[in-house]
């Protein structure tokens, strides 16, 4: 692109909403944080969004992410193996001055990062648990909980969560990850959007592949 703005393009600045609060969070461009999301040590990739009421702690997010409304991702820890699984063991100073935050915990805490790839759908209400791995395509339930990892272009749904079913065949699955479509610069994205909205996938990747 020329240093001139092309004008086929919105401004690639995250939107963030005033009432969203974050904290040590990278966005990307075209990224969106809605109403009331929060984020705390969060990396999240371009043209990915957060709808309302959404919260993430300890995650990196890939591109083209799409978060449904009150999806909980790197849900909090507590030690079941103490005598309470209550915050007074691991964050007294909140009650008592001269007592600190338990660091080996939050260390443990921040040690079981969420990873999610590209083209992710996290649909209303889901829950991720700590440690988690989603792969790229990937689709998860409303109000899931995802308690093991999913594997690319995998539907999971339940609680706890397990595989439906894969949403393409194993070889049309293969050629996107060959593709990496996520990766491709804007110029090219803007290109291809008319053929995404009228192609079927095995005529997409024939055409751009």
């Amino acid at each position: 692109m020329s240093d001139e703005k092309d004008l086929r393009f919105q401004n690639d600045e995250p939107r963030i909403h005033p009432t969203a609060q974050l904290k040590s969070v990278k966005l990307g461009r075209y990224a969106e944080v809605g109403e009331r999301v929060i984020l705390r040590d969060v990396t999240v990739g371009d043209f990915s969004y957060f709808e309302r009421n959404g919260e993430a702690i300890y995650a990196d997010i890939g591109r083209f992410c799409s978060i449904a409304a009150n999806v909980r991702i790197n849900a909090l820890e507590h030690p079941m193996e103490r005598i309470t699984t209550h915050k007074l063991s691991y964050r007294p100073n909140e009650y008592f001055r001269y007592l600190g935050v338990d660091g080996e915990f939050r260390a443990r805490r921040q040690a079981r990062r969420v990873s999610i790839g590209h083209d992710v759908w996290i649909g209303h209400g889901a829950v991720i648990m700590p440690g988690i791995s989603i792969g790229h395509g990937a689709v998860v339930g409303g109000n899931a909980v995802v308690t093991r990892d999913v594997a690319a272009y995998t539907i999971v749904a339940g609680s706890p969560a397990h595989a439906i079913r894969s949403r393409f065949d194993a070889d049309i699955i293969e050629r996107l990850l060959v593709l990496c479509w996520w990766d491709w610069p804007v110029e090219r994205l803007y290109e291809v959007v008319p053929d995404m909205q009228k192609l079927d996938i095995a005529a997409f990747l024939d055409k751009w592949a």
